[in-house]
């Protein structure tokens, strides 16, 4: 069966171009916010993260190696391996870029600030809901 002559009965049969268009518009609605969008953002997350490489940045390869940028250049980064080996790439071809213990250490300080900030908020809530029960305890009392 073809398609094309499922449409012109469509069309012929009394059938509005919006009934056929919008369920088009809607799949590529839904294809740009649900696989393009996100890869757009992840490939620039990239782009970013690879402009950012500098000397002693511990990467690893898409070809899985492990290794620590001992000098970058324009298009390509030498990346030590070991003590004697050392070994050029290209920028793209770094996969991620791993966390120092310093970068480690203070990721988990910010976690623990905005525990205890959240925490103080839930208890000046707390401690505010206790003081209105308390009001109208009184209140009531006095009536």
């Amino acid at each position: 069966m073809s398609f094309i002559p499922f449409l012109q009965e469509a069309t012929l049969g009394g059938g509005s171009a919006f009934g056929i268009f919008f369920p088009m518009l809607a799949i590529i609605v839904i294809f740009y916010f649900f696989l393009i969008r996100p890869q757009n953002k992840k490939q620039k997350e990239i782009e970013k993260m690879i402009a950012a490489l500098k000397k002693g940045d511990k990467v690893i390869t898409i070809g899985g190696i492990h290794g620590v940028v001992s000098s970058v250049k324009e298009k390509t980064i030498i990346v030590k391996v070991d003590d004697n080996a050392k070994i050029e790439f290209n920028r793209t071809a770094i996969a991620t870029v791993q966390k120092s213990d310093a970068e480690l250490a203070k990721e988990a300080e910010e976690a623990a600030a905005k525990k205890a900030a959240k925490e103080a908020k839930k208890n000046k809530k707390a401690k505010e809901s206790e003081e209105v029960v308390e009001e109208k305890a009184t209140e009531t009392e006095e009536k």
